[in-house]
């Protein structure tokens, strides 16, 4: 073996790393930037490993991977997490920032991508234990002076960008790789673009040879449908799954970012798990106690209780408008929860696990009552960041008292609050902290915990765990059982997460059988990053210190922030769509969901986009999947009266269906593992291929010749209609009612769901010739332009006031003889009946579009286009404008 290196190349400190820790026996040679080193490359790439049979591993991770390999070593979890979190978080952020630098100008915005990565990194290689630190510093080597001013481009423009701020010069450094990139990728013969487009995988005999045996057996065999019946409960011989979503606050009304970070991505896991046959159980509800409760019924006039009753209300709306399937949604303000609470804290009590301390709180005297943490802001006292909370900064993650705070200001009435003290107890978590260790070391090296949950989670330990306070002085909440504390109540963050239990015995009285049995049960929890620490560390330790035998989460799985547009969702701004307004608006359910799951926060925080959402409805849902669905439909509707047509297989059908059923098995692969969004991908590479597939055979074409021309569209055709069936399953858990209508207007046998999602996938001919099909319509609609400008301009923040000053500088202004009635017009401007309109208007848009797409008769479309028309009109006038054209604007004759 020959190991070749180059000066200023840090991919190459890895690999010397890995030859060190392995103790390998390998030549090394130290190779100019211009020197070509792999024959069969253009270019010179470095390291590069020569293998003893002639061929070169060029990848430094693949080069790690059989340094350790060969030499019998296995490579520690840590060192595999290392080259994991490069290859899924590093590299990527790299890859993004550098797009943003050099081809839209963005910097400040780069600078942001790569913060949290850099952040991440330095804290991991400043600790004294990193893994990754003993692998790299017994290296000697004399070939590794390596220097930052000599490293590749893409490396040398990240470190100018985020650590020096030089963004021009670091677009200079890249402008030669990315033209060659550019030109290289703009030829129609470029070999990459071919991988791409075929998915990157190419289907070997065996694979296609398989494929086609599986196809041909069908749905025979094929496991009954079984329906849900409650109160699902642990089964023997089943996999038995505990599903929960973050408990959201009951004041709040969830926006788009608390809906995908917890319930929606919670329910497509949730859904996958009952098409594959799990025994799984889905609980959710509202969190209702504390200060932010008390505080929203003051605001409104009514009792915290009324005020809970109301908004839980409202959250069970908006979840069940976005189809989420709970097996139960519950809240914390029941009796149960009360019992099981003080059960807990009793346990813990009698075992010596609380502490008794004299704290000091921030009182605010205008409002005459202690402060809880999220109820006062100010400085934070570690990085600065000006809007940190009494618990936590969301900027630096650190953990905060209240009294710490610079500046603190109570967020109710703006007053500075003062300091008291009181008398509270505390969670002694240093106690309970070598007992969390090894149950996190066998709980993050078996289950599946995010990145991102496994680092808040470490950070926190390697900070050194603190007692935790679990009482506070408020009236809302579940009462302190203890005698000296009967005036306060439990701190929310012990509180709520004993929610999912309660709630769970508020579903059945056998909730122990769930929550009291770790031996049979896997426990998933969803929620954004910021409750990770409370799941992840607060919440185990106090079911570990009840010592009742309680089950613990298994599974993990957090996001990061979605955004809106270019800033933060803000009810109190009109900034964003929160849940009880996606409904107005027009556009369906189904496609808000595929649209926050396409681009669901899962390695870095990402943003709402209007245009963005357009694009991929229009794109991917309108010219990809529905097209291939509905084509397929359609050619046998119109070309076989409605009957699947007799297929007869040759070697490109049966490739394409090897492509499809790889799909299918990423597909499960990565949904077993819950990457959500890559799993979405795989449908939409499904249909690619499909709407390939029928424009290389092209059965409208086919249909008019011979009699092999015609047996060869049916073939095509049929093919079609089974992947089309295909997609109606794996489309499913995230978009539901689309699913639904594909099987309905595709008559698909009812066990076509559960038979090509066993095992490792199954794409099998669930519709054998001769099937009738229902009646074919189109599954999406455009969304145009104007709407969504209109829908921009709705949410993007306009205040009413700003909206009135300009409607009284309308009016002000002297108006011509034509715009006269407009003036007036201006005047009787409703607001709350343009909102209502806009959504009226969108939604008969898209009734026109589809009758124009369904080329129904002329006169139900001019029906149609007049209430469009009429619509629009009285929107005009909603909106104080003058809804005809002014006089001197038309032309003269």
């Amino acid at each position: 073996m020959k190991l070749y290196i180059a000066d200023g190349n840090p991919h190459c400190i890895k690999v010397l790393a890995a030859l060190e820790l392995t103790g390998g026996t390998c030549d090394t040679a130290v190779v100019s930037h211009e020197e070509k080193v792999v024959p069969h490359f253009t270019r010179p790439v470095s390291p590069a490993l020569l293998l003893p049979d002639g061929q070169h591993l060029f990848s430094p991770n693949s080069i790690c991977q059989y340094l350790f390999d060969i030499s019998g070593q296995k490579a520690t979890d840590a060192t595999n997490q290392w080259l994991e979190w490069e290859a899924t978080n590093l590299q990527p952020a790299v890859l993004q920032s550098l797009h943003m630098v050099a081809l839209q100008g963005k910097h400040v915005e780069a600078a942001a991508v790569m913060k949290e990565p850099l952040n991440w990194l330095e804290q991991s290689l400043s600790k004294k234990n990193t893994p990754f630190l003993t692998a790299v510093s017994p290296v000697h080597h004399k070939h590794t002076h390596l220097c930052l001013c000599e490293e590749p481009a893409v490396l040398q423009s990240l470190h100018m960008v985020a650590l020096q701020g030089k963004h021009v010069e670091a677009a200079a450094v890249m402008k030669e790789p990315l033209n060659w990139l550019e030109q290289s990728l703009s030829k129609k013969n470029t070999p990459f673009l071919t991988a791409a487009e075929d998915g990157e995988h190419v289907m070997t005999v065996e694979e296609i040879e398989e494929a086609a045996q599986i196809w041909s057996e069908g749905l025979k065999g094929s496991p009954a449908v079984t329906e849900r019946k409650h109160p699902v409960l642990p089964q023997e011989g089943k996999r038995n799954v505990l599903l929960t979503s973050a408990l959201p606050y009951v004041n709040n009304v969830p926006h788009l970012g608390n809906i995908i970070g917890c319930v929606l991505s919670a329910d497509v896991f949730a859904r996958y798990g009952r098409l594959r046959g799990w025994n799984l159980l889905f609980i959710c509800g509202t969190d209702e106690y504390g200060t932010a409760t008390e505080n929203k019924a003051r605001e409104e006039g009514l009792t915290p209780q009324e005020i809970c009753d109301k908004y839980h209300a409202v959250h069970a709306d908006i979840y069940q408008w976005f189809q989420i399937d709970f097996d139960f949604f519950g809240r914390t303000t029941t009796e149960r929860q009360t019992e099981i609470a003080q059960d807990i804290f009793w346990r813990l009590h009698g075992r010596g696990f609380l502490l008794e301390d004299t704290v000091e709180q921030l009182r605010c005297e205008s409002c005459q009552r202690f402060l809880a943490d999220r109820f006062v802001e100010g400085e934070c006292p570690h990085c600065r960041y000006p809007e940190a909370r009494g618990d936590q900064c969301d900027k630096c993650g650190r953990l905060i008292n209240a009294v710490e705070l610079r500046n603190p200001q109570c967020k109710v009435c703006k007053e500075t609050p003062v300091i008291r003290s009181s008398k509270h107890l505390f969670l002694n978590l240093p106690k309970l902290e070598d007992e969390l260790e090894q149950w996190l070391d066998k709980s993050t090296g078996s289950g599946d915990w995010t990145a991102n949950a496994r680092h808040i989670t470490h950070s926190w330990l390697r900070d050194g765990l603190k007692p935790r306070c679990i009482t506070r002085d408020l009236r809302w909440g579940t009462p302190v059982p203890h005698e000296e504390y009967k005036e306060k109540v439990f701190y929310v963050w012990f509180d709520a997460p004993i929610g999912y239990l309660s709630i769970t015995a508020n579903y059945t009285d056998q909730w122990e059988k769930w929550w009291k049995n770790p031996q049979q049960v896997e426990l998933y929890n969803f929620m954004a990053k910021d409750n990770v620490p409370f799941h992840s560390v607060v919440f185990p330790c106090s079911l570990l210190g009840a010592q009742d035998n309680y089950t613990l989460v298994n599974h993990l799985i957090a996001t990061e922030y979605l955004n809106y547009e270019d800033t933060k969702f803000s009810k109190s701004r009109g900034v964003g769509v929160f849940g009880d307004m996606a409904k107005d608006t027009g556009i369906p359910s189904d496609v808000w969901r595929f649209y926050l799951l396409y681009l669901r926060p899962e390695g870095q925080d990402s943003a709402f986009s209007w245009s963005d959402m357009a694009l991929k409805n229009n794109s991917e849902l309108l010219n990809n999947l529905g097209n291939f669905i509905n084509r397929a439909g359609m050619f046998v509707s119109k070309f076989f009266d409605g009957c699947v047509p007799e297929m007869l297989l040759n070697e490109d059908d049966n490739r394409l269906i090897a492509q499809v059923r790889w799909e299918l098995k990423q597909y499960i692969q990565l949904l077993d593992k819950v990457r959500i969004r890559d799993a979405l991908k795989c449908i939409l590479n499904i249909s690619r291929h499909g709407n390939q597939y029928i424009q290389v055979n092209e059965p409208w074409k086919k249909i008019k010749g011979g009699d092999g021309d015609r047996q060869r569209a049916g073939t095509v055709t049929g093919v079609s209609v089974n992947v089309a069936c295909l997609l109606s399953v794996v489309l499913e858990p995230y978009m539901p009612s689309v699913s639904h209508t594909i099987r309905q207007q595709l008559q698909a046998p009812p066990t076509c769901v559960s038979a090509m999602l066993q095992n490792t996938g199954t794409f099998i001919c669930t519709l054998p010739a001769g099937h009738c099909i229902g009646t074919v319509s189109p599954l999406f609609q455009k969304l145009e332009n104007e709407q969504i400008e209109v829908l921009r301009k709705r949410f993007g923040g306009q205040q009413p006031e700003e909206e009135s000053a300009k409607v009284k500088a309308r009016v002000e202004t002297k108006p011509s003889a034509g715009a006269a009635q407009d003036a007036s017009v201006n005047v009787n401007a409703d607001p709350e009946r343009a909102k209502q309109l806009t959504a009226l208007v969108a939604e008969q848009g898209n009734k026109v579009r589809g009758l124009k797409a369904q080329k129904a008769e002329q006169s139900v479309i001019d029906e149609a286009v007049e209430t469009l028309l009429d619509l629009k009109k009285q929107l005009s006038l909603a909106e104080g404008k003058n809804p005809e054209p002014a006089a001197q604007k038309r032309k003269k004759k």
